[in-house]
């Protein structure tokens, strides 16, 4: 497998992305899609899909982790009603609020050519696209996943691998309250997050954020086409044989 990601030179247009823009997913919710989308790309390798949407506040913590990078104790969390979740991802610690994007592709890597390593360097490359889209010089943190301007986290990475198939990835804060993230080390960083309303000349819409999160990830890995939902796929049919044609 090549440890460089696809991008729109190697795009391939019989390959589609199903993109599922939900709005606001409860966190139990999307692991519930995420595990059957899982299973049906691990059984279709031509089939490729990702969930973007929000999650109500609260926290999950992977596997670099610790109880201790959040600040507030258990009564503090139940009286914010911030829950805390325990997930099997790449990553630290991620507080999730309002004013965030979640993008979560569930992608063939070996179908796609893609090792671990380079499907996550892909993911912060997709960030760093959408940085430069908002003028807000950014890079790849040194450490650990994810992407920080100003010296600040502004995204977080944090994926798993089930069968060769992507799950969990990426958390941008477009344009959540900042002051909350003094309570929580996210990703074990002692430095309060920042966001790409507070980075960004630019005025910063969430909906722009996340249609232009799935044109990113289509333009990155090589689909070209995309299919567009607005609906959980359990109401709907397959979409994997008639989609749009993707244009970077």
């Amino acid at each position: 497998m090549t440890d460089t990601p696809p991008t729109h030179e190697l795009r391939r247009p019989d390959r589609a992305l199903c993109a599922y823009l939900l709005g606001t997913l409860e966190f139990d919710a999307f692991l519930a899609l995420q595990r059957r989308l899982v299973y049906e790309v691990g059984g279709d390798r031509d089939a490729a899909a990702v969930v973007v949407c929000d999650h109500p506040p609260g926290i999950t913590v992977g596997r670099e982790g610790s109880r201790s990078h959040v600040r507030p104790n258990p009564e503090e969390l139940h009286a914010r009603g911030w829950p805390v979740r325990w997930v099997s991802r790449g990553g630290g610690v991620m507080l999730h609020l309002p004013g965030q994007v979640a993008c979560y592709p569930i992608l063939p890597l070996r179908a796609l050519g893609l090792t671990p390593a380079a499907y996550v360097r892909g993911l912060q490359k997709v960030v760093l696209d959408l940085c430069r889209e908002y003028t807000v010089p950014a890079e790849p943190d040194p450490d650990q996943p994810g992407v920080r301007a100003g010296g600040r986290r502004l995204a977080h990475v944090g994926v798993a691998v089930r069968g060769d198939v992507s799950c969990f990835g990426l958390v941008v804060n477009a344009d959540p309250d900042l002051a909350d993230f003094r309570d929580v080390r996210c990703d074990g960083d002692p430095l309060p997050m920042t966001s790409l309303a507070r980075e960004s000349p630019l005025r910063v819409r969430v909906t722009g954020v996340r249609q232009r999160l799935v044109e990113l990830v289509a333009d990155r890995f090589g689909f070209g086409r995309v299919s567009v939902f607005h609906t959980h796929p359990g109401a709907l049919p397959r979409p994997t044989r008639h989609a749009a044609a993707h244009r970077p």
